[in-house]
């Protein structure tokens, strides 16, 4: 299957994409469900060099003996995207930022784990040439995502894995990969949503999972050298 992202990015614009564009595209008439709040979220468009930035608390990261294994094999090419450690009530940072003349939306998370060294993990999201969302996770690895609204919120459910190499999107086994994804964006405050994550195996059971509660704040001062 032939997927060409370097083709998408020689025709993006130079101005930042929204999150909000793509979704709004994928759920059709369904967008109008969602809550207002998460519309209005999803509505701002980071622009190159001026991120959105969001800070917040998991309280809860939890992994099954299986998901560890795999968290850690996985480590050196997709290190951070599947966290093998259990913790609650610890600090996460997000930023979400656009690239000059790059269609794609970049996600970069930081969890700062107790007693431990801060994790930083960074994604990609993007529309496909069929019109799919695409996740990107690294070296090439990605999942296919189904967008939904139920209640108002926001719902992502992974339909496959793949591994895109030179543009060519090779399918996964689902047997072969940490499982199925199922993320929730529930709207709590204007300024405060909470996002809850499972991945659940097809012979394994659930394999991760995280609970957390989020805010959007101003970018974050520099601090002097």
């Amino acid at each position: 299957m032939v997927d060409s992202q370097a083709a998408r990015v020689a025709s993006g614009s130079s101005s930042g994409p929204s999150e909000g564009e793509l979704f709004k595209k994928i759920l059709g008439s369904a967008w109008q469900g969602l809550h207002p709040d998460i519309r209005r979220r999803f509505d701002k468009n980071p622009s190159p060099g001026k991120a959105l930035h969001y800070l917040g608390s998991l309280s809860e990261l939890r992994c099954s003996r299986f998901g560890k294994l795999l968290g850690h094999i996985t480590q050196p090419m997709i290190q951070g995207a599947l966290i093998p450690y259990s913790d609650a009530d610890f600090p996460v940072e997000i930023q979400v930022y656009a690239k000059p003349r790059d269609p794609a939306i970049y996600k970069q998370r930081i969890y700062r784990l107790r007693n431990r060294k801060p994790i930083q993990f960074t994604s990609f999201m993007r529309e496909s040439e069929r019109g799919e969302v695409l996740e990107y996770v690294g070296m090439g690895l990605g999942m296919k995502l189904v967008l939904s609204v139920e209640n108002g919120s926001l719902h992502f459910q992974s339909d496959g894995y793949f591994w895109d190499v030179f543009g060519w999107r090779i399918p996964l086994p689902g047997v072969l990969t940490p499982g199925k994804t199922f993320l929730w964006h529930h709207n709590e405050t204007p300024e405060r949503f909470n996002i809850r994550i499972e991945i659940r195996h097809c012979l394994m059971g659930t394999t991760f999972t995280q609970v957390g509660v989020f805010e959007e704040i101003p970018e974050p001062k520099a601090v002097p050298a």
